[in-house]
């Protein structure tokens, strides 16, 4: 978003009355978006943020979301949202990671945030956004009185995001000041035209890349209004694409098939007439789930492979019906690299990691963590960890997810957290998290661990074990269910042969 982040002050100009947010706590125009992120650019500057400081947001789908974003890219400031499924703790560690001097927190995790907050002694402004928690300000009141007119002196303000790995805890990416962020890889995809009836439907949580950047950022920067479901409903997105003549959306493949799953009835009457436009990505999708969903809406599903820290490839309805499976053809013939084991190129078909090419001006960095950044570049391309192959024809097709990252529902999982937390259950001496195949979520989350006794494992440990981690960690991180065997995979220089694992459990936890 160039222009020093003030894209949507051109357009609360152009079109001041037209709606650029709706939900259901509150609606905002264009004009009134643009006003009070200028009040919030103010608030916060007075109360001693500069260019450069951080800003984590933790909260829920609507309107103030977006004016802190918008605050934050006039403002100079560095946003980063932050997971309302997280522990306090977890929520502290990446408040205090980005060097957020800011807190935002939605009413709704009210007791989230107390905790957390008590954990952030960095943070010096902490904004209480729809209601009252203690040791926090009123956002509105911080707002008020604060002039509503565009700031004569923006400065580009950035985006942080954090993501997961295969070890460790999560790293925000950082990107240069001038990088655009964009339907990356979809430029032949239709586009937004203001003016025009068009309207976006915001399926996920903003805290996330995807409906933040896809859903919520592009649409406004091109003049285009977006209404925000408060949560995924299946049901409730098909009665929001007709009552609002819906004509473009982001989702992910776990939404397909949770509209797919509605009774044919719900589906043969649900008036999808205006949709044009499709974006997904994120995770996985399932050769008979998208083509399930090309026969209901049409050719009309455009599919992205992109991570936080790169844009790789993309693919068209047309080109998929005919590379069934394929994730798409990179942006240019060099852009994606496979490569084996020892680094040498892979010949078309042969599996291998995926190494996306670093575009002139969008480079990334693991913030505060120089070691992490330079162990996924190889010279001009970077990797974070995907397996599989290019066909003759130069299309990317996935095989495997990383060694270990698991994506669930288009979240990335961290095994290795999970993991920490059942070895220190004195019942298990050794511990594996794994991915498995799940029709509903892509991939579910399974633990396996080894018992630290001789004695026969109790019947009652699965549930102990599963319980202890639901205490210490957010409940998406954590197993669905765990089996206890004798001995784990690992060679003779201890290393976990967690392919191994997946190949036991290939037949998934639901199939």
């Amino acid at each position: 978003m160039g222009d020093k982040g003030m894209r949507l002050a051109h357009w609360a100009r152009i079109q001041p009355e037209v709606l650029a947010v709706q939900s259901i706590w509150g609606d905002r125009t264009f004009r009134e978006l643009n006003e009070n992120s200028n009040r919030l650019a103010r608030a916060l500057r007075a109360r001693g943020l500069r260019n450069g400081d951080g800003v984590a947001i933790v909260c829920s789908n609507r309107p103030e979301f977006a004016e802190v974003v918008h605050a934050c890219l006039r403002a100079g400031l560095r946003d980063t949202p932050v997971n309302w499924h997280l522990t306090p703790d977890e929520v502290a560690y990446i408040a205090g990671d980005c060097q957020a001097k800011a807190l935002f927190g939605d009413v709704r995790f009210a007791e989230l945030m107390t905790k957390a907050s008590a954990l952030s002694p960095n943070v010096t402004v902490r904004l209480a956004i729809g209601g009252e928690i203690p040791g926090f300000e009123s956002y509105d009141e911080a707002m008020s009185g604060h002039d509503a007119s565009d700031i004569p002196d923006p400065q580009e303000g950035f985006r942080m995001l954090y993501t997961s790995g295969t070890t460790g805890k999560p790293k925000g990416v950082l990107r240069p000041l001038n990088y655009a962020t964009g339907l990356i890889g979809l430029t032949s995809a239709p586009q937004y035209a203001p003016g025009q009836g068009q309207l976006h439907l915001c399926t996920g949580p903003m805290h996330h890349g995807g409906p933040l950047v896809y859903s919520m950022a592009v649409p406004i920067s091109q003049g285009v209004g977006t209404v925000l479901m408060d949560k995924w409903d299946a049901a409730e997105a098909l009665r929001l694409i007709a009552e609002h003549r819906i004509t473009h959306t982001h989702m992910v493949p776990t939404m397909f098939h949770r509209m797919l799953r509605l009774s044919e009835e719900v589906r043969r009457g649900a008036d999808i007439s205006s949709m044009r436009y499709i974006a997904h990505g994120a995770a996985p999708c399932t050769v008979a789930i998208k083509r399930a969903m090309i026969d209901w809406f049409g050719p009309i599903l455009w599919e992205y492979y992109a991570a936080t820290e790169g844009g790789g490839a993309s693919v068209s309805p047309e080109q998929w019906l005919e590379k069934p499976g394929t994730v798409g053809k990179p942006i240019t013939d060099d852009h994606v690299q496979i490569r084996d084991d020892d680094e040498n190129v892979c010949d078309p078909y042969q599996p291998g990691t995926i190494y996306l090419k670093v575009l002139e001006g969008s480079d990334f960095e693991y913030f505060n963590d120089p070691e992490k950044t330079e162990s996924a570049h190889r010279g001009t391309h970077f990797t974070v960890g995907d397996v599989g192959y290019l066909d003759h024809d130069g299309f990317l097709f996935l095989t495997d997810r990383s060694a270990d990252l698991i994506v669930r529902g288009g979240v990335n999982i961290y095994p290795a957290e999970a993991e920490a937390v059942l070895l220190q259950h004195p019942a298990v001496r050794d511990a594996a998290v794994v991915g498995v195949p799940s029709s509903e979520w892509g991939e579910e989350v399974k633990g396996v661990v080894e018992h630290s006794s001789d004695e026969p494992a109790s019947p009652e440990l699965e549930q102990e074990l599963l319980d202890f981690c639901r205490a210490r960690l957010a409940r998406f991180k954590c197993p669905r269910s765990i089996d206890i065997v004798d001995e784990l995979p690992r060679s003779d220089n201890g290393k976990l042969y967690k392919r191994r694992l997946r190949e036991m459990y290939r037949g998934g936890i639901d199939a």
